[in-house]
């Protein structure tokens, strides 16, 4: 794309509005050696091609202030979530003059993944190196029953092979991940949104081995 950083760790294209969104990018355009893991470029509306920020454009660019790299980052109902290896930020399109609105809602409850997030009924849901979480306007740390069976033999090292799937059908949230073991996918673990309550959360787990989930 002509004009469009060249070296970035994740991207998407934010709805409604239709920006381009590079995250982990340069902040020199063109500039390899510039690439920042916390900083984020955005192009101008409908215009992949503009990425220079100027008073009759929408383009613009943020640096992220806790973490130290960004992860991945998951499109929702009303804002991008974005997580860095610590925390999680909301992205929100608010317009001129700024575009978006950069908020920081979690700490201490960064994604082990680039794939490991999903949005699902306005909330978002990801696995973290220290356990799951949900956020619906509040961070909240998720009862997992399974957790010490999850953390006790999972390959950290391959933690970029880890995928969420959504099988909304069921109300199922499934993460695939490879055990200590492993360097594939060879074990699941699954969380019914639907039907758990705070008294009475439901999980599973598995082997049922996934690389992705459409």
């Amino acid at each position: 794309i002509s004009g469009a950083p060249t070296a970035s760790r994740d991207m998407l294209v934010s709805t409604p509005d239709r920006h381009l969104v590079f995250f982990g990018t340069e902040t020199t355009i063109g500039d390899q050696s510039t690439q920042d893991d916390m900083f984020i470029r955005f192009s101008d509306q409908e215009n992949i091609n503009d990425y220079t920020p100027t008073a009759v454009n929408t383009a613009g660019t943020q640096r992220l202030a806790d973490g130290s790299r960004i992860v991945g980052g998951v499109r929702g109902r009303d804002a991008i979530y974005v997580w860095t290896d610590t925390s999680l930020f909301t992205m929100r399109f608010v317009g001129s003059p700024f575009t978006f609105a950069f908020e920081q809602v979690g700490t201490n409850c960064g994604l082990i993944g680039q794939n490991a997030a999903l949005e699902v009924d306005g909330a978002a849901y990801w696995l973290s190196d220290n356990g799951f979480f949900k956020y619906s306007g509040n961070l909240e740390t998720m009862t997992c029953l399974v957790e010490d069976y999850v953390f006790d033999d999972i390959n950290t090292t391959a933690s970029q092979l880890i995928n969420v799937g959504l099988n909304n059908l069921f109300g199922e949230i499934s993460w695939f991940y490879p055990t200590n073991s492993s360097e594939v996918v060879n074990r699941s673990v699954t969380y019914n949104y639907m039907e758990s309550s705070p008294q009475r959360p439901i999980w599973t787990t598995g082997s049922l081995a996934r690389t992705t989930w459409v």
